[in-house]
C-alpha cells in the first residue's frame, strides 16, 4: 500500500511536468514552429513512460478493488478517484459539462434535470449583461491580439488561450441557462450554478423561504459564520431559504460544506417563494 501510495504521488508530480511540454509541442506543430528531434523525442517518451505508469496504476488499483467485493465498473472508478486529484477530477467534469450544456443551450432541448410536475427558477437573466460584456471584450481582445503579436509560436498560444476563453463564457452561461434552480413536485429544492454547483435540500428539512434581497460579496457558496451560503448571482441574491438542520453539499472545485441557510438569486423571487411555500407544505401535510 505505502509503495502504490508513493507511485501514485510520483505520478502526479510527473504528469504535471510533463503536461505543459506535451502542450507546447502540440502548439508548435500547429503553427509550424520547428522543435529539436532531441527535444521532441524527451518529450514523447517522457509522455509515454508516465501514461504507461499511469495505466499499471488503474490496473493494480481495480484489481484491489475488485478484490474488495466491488464491481468491475465500481472498482475502475474507484482506482480512477485514487489516482486523479479530486480538484482535477471536478475541472474535468466542468469542461465536459460545459459542451453538453451548450450543445443543450444550442439544440434548445429544454432544461436539465426538471421533471414533470417539477417548476424550474430562472437565474441567468440575472447575469446575462455582465457575460456579453465578458464575450465582447473577449472577442476584442482575440482580433487585436491577432494582428499586434508577431511572433508565429506566441499568436498561436494566444489564439488557443482566446479561443477557449470566448468559447468558456459563451459556455458558461448556456450552463447557467439550461440549469435552472428546480423546485420539487415534492417541495424539495435543487439549488445551481451552471455546472460548477449543484445543492439538493429536501423538503423536510425546509423551516422558511421568504423574499430578501441581499448584496454579498462573498466567492459562490462560501460559508460563513452563520452557517449560511450564498449563490449570487451579479452580486446579488433575492431568496432566502433557512432550513431545520444543516445540509451538506459540494463547492465549485470539490471541497465539502455544509449550510444550514442558503441564499440564491431567482429571476422572479416572488413566484419562487410561493412555489416552494405551497409545495413544501403540501408535502408535510
Amino acid at each position: 500500500m505505502k509503495g502504490l501510495s508513493a507511485m501514485r504521488r510520483a505520478v502526479r508530480w510527473s504528469f504535471a511536468a510533463v503536461l505543459p511540454g506535451e502542450s507546447a509541442v502540440v502548439v508548435c506543430l500547429m503553427s509550424g514552429t520547428s522543435i529539436a528531434p532531441p527535444a521532441r523525442s524527451a518529450v514523447e517518451l517522457s509522455a509515454l513512460a508516465v501514461s504507461a505508469a499511469a495505466a499499471t496504476l488503474l490496473v493494480l488499483d481495480s484489481f484491489r478493488h475488485r478484490l474488495a467485493a466491488l464491481t468491475w465498473r465500481r472498482a475502475i472508478s474507484a482506482a480512477v478517484t485514487d489516482l486523479v486529484p479530486a480538484v482535477v477530477r471536478k475541472l474535468v467534469a466542468h469542461e465536459f459539462a460545459l459542451v453538453t450544456s451548450f450543445l443543450r443551450w444550442v439544440t434548445r432541448r429544454g432544461p436539465h434535470g426538471v421533471r414533470d410536475g417539477d417548476v424550474a427558477v430562472p437565474y441567468a437573466s440575472g447575469q446575462a449583461a455582465v457575460m456579453y460584456g465578458f464575450l465582447v471584450v473577449c472577442v476584442v481582445e482575440t482580433v487585436a491580439l491577432a494582428y499586434v503579436i508577431p511572433w508565429r509560436l506566441v499568436h498561436a498560444i494566444v489564439l488557443v488561450v482566446d479561443v477557449w476563453g470566448v468559447f468558456f463564457v459563451i459556455a458558461l452561461h448556456a450552463s447557467c441557462v439550461v440549469r435552472p434552480h428546480v423546485i420539487g413536485a415534492d417541495g424539495s429544492l435543487r439549488l445551481r450554478y451552471g455546472a460548477l454547483l449543484d445543492i439538493r435540500i429536501p423538503a423536510e428539512r425546509i423551516a422558511s423561504v421568504r423574499v430578501h434581497r441581499r448584496y454579498p460579496d462573498t466567492r459562490l457558496a462560501a460559508v460563513d459564520s452563520d452557517a449560511a451560503a450564498d449563490l449570487a448571482v451579479a452580486g446579488q441574491t433575492t431568496v432566502t431559504v433557512s432550513l431545520t438542520e444543516p445540509v451538506a453539499f459540494t463547492r465549485p472545485l470539490g471541497k465539502p460544506a455544509q449550510a444550514r441557510t442558503f441564499r440564491y438569486f431567482a429571476e422572479d423571487p416572488a413566484f419562487a417563494v410561493a412555489q416552494l411555500r405551497a409545495r413544501a407544505w403540501l408535502d408535510r401535510t
